[in-house]
């Protein structure tokens, strides 16, 4: 089944033009829901090439589907953002939007990764009171990486942050000069996997795994080669700003303050579902158990855990059997509300 959007284009909060993508379908008898991706991506990480993805089971199911382009869409031109920003400016400018467009008081929403914790952030602070149930991926509140990746956050960021403003996955289809084209041999020489040239940069970019942010038994063929186009540009700005969270252990200002965001009590009344993959190897599992055990002791018994045994990162999303494994779960989170 192919996918139709209509584009909805949308000024964040602080002027940055961003859009919404807003699937056409027949029927919808049901409100709705906003996916919102992850950092060095675009909405269309929601869009493999399968009839099976997230976007067809929610459709299926009923519900109008929102997708939403942030600022650090790779649709965009580059520019260096923090989690911040996004939370205080885009999000509440995306929902705002939806609920204009839709006449809807109440939505929900599916995040993976940094969507997922400034989408957060606007969400505890209030900004978005109009969504009410919220299903989480990966990791929200309570950022914990494996021990690899905190040292590179502390050591390599800084260092890199020198010569570049951007990573960028693509280089392992085209290296546009000398520095990029010697980080591509850093990371051919540190990677083995049975993986492409950009799914070996996007494992050296995100995380400590071989490959990082998928097991690649989960994903077939098709999807191996449509990831490749589907991964770009990041600021090294939001890699200092996580590095701030992940030395904290819970998400912080990016300021010099550096507020903890759960030291405040939360400004929402929404319920939060989150999953995590065992075998993720971007943000560790135990980022969630964290954000839920946290969650749980505010209201005891209103919000849930999944832990998948055999998924990692992304592959929840585009996993081969996912449509059987994971999307059945968050419907019925969605059906519960």
């Amino acid at each position: 089944m192919s996918h139709y959007f209509e584009t909805i284009p949308f000024e964040s909060l602080d002027g940055f033009q961003c859009d919404l993508k807003h699937l056409i379908a027949p029927t919808t008898t049901k409100g709705p829901v906003l996916l919102v991706h992850g950092a060095g991506v675009s909405s269309n990480i929601f869009n493999p090439p399968s009839s099976n993805n997230i976007i067809h089971a929610l459709a299926e199911a009923g519900y109008d589907v929102w997708l939403e382009n942030w600022r650090g869409s790779i649709h965009f031109e580059p520019n260096e953002w923090n989690l911040d920003q996004v939370a205080q400016f885009d999000h509440p400018a995306a929902v705002r939007k939806i609920v204009e467009r839709t006449g809807s008081k109440e939505i929900m929403a599916i995040i993976h990764c940094q969507g997922s914790t400034s989408f957060m952030i606007s969400s505890i602070l209030g900004l978005i009171p109009e969504v009410k149930l919220i299903i989480s991926n990966a990791v929200s509140l309570h950022p914990i990486v494996p021990f690899n990746s905190s040292i590179k956050l502390k050591l390599l960021v800084p260092l890199v942050s020198r010569f570049f403003r951007y990573l960028d996955p693509q280089w392992g289809l085209r290296a546009p000069d000398f520095k990029s084209r010697l980080i591509l041999k850093v990371v051919k020489a540190t990677h083995w996997e049975k993986d492409s040239l950009v799914g070996k940069m996007v494992s050296f970019t995100y995380g400590s795994g071989y490959p990082a942010l998928w097991e690649l038994d989960n994903i077939d063929d098709k999807t191996k080669e449509w990831i490749q186009y589907e991964f770009a540009h990041v600021p090294l700005s939001f890699f200092s700003h996580i590095q701030k969270c992940v030395s904290n252990g819970a998400l912080v200002r990016n300021d010099k303050d550096g507020e903890d965001y759960t030291e405040v009590a939360p400004m929402t009344s929404a319920r939060f579902v989150l999953f995590a993959g065992k075998k993720n190897k971007c943000f560790l599992p135990k980022s969630q158990e964290n954000t839920f055990e946290y969650l749980n002791k505010l209201q005891p018994g209103l919000h849930k855990l999944y832990l998948l045994e055999d998924y990692s990162h992304l592959d929840v999303f585009f996993g081969k059997n996912a449509h059987k494994d994971v999307f059945p779960k968050m419907i019925n989170e969605l059906e519960l509300g």
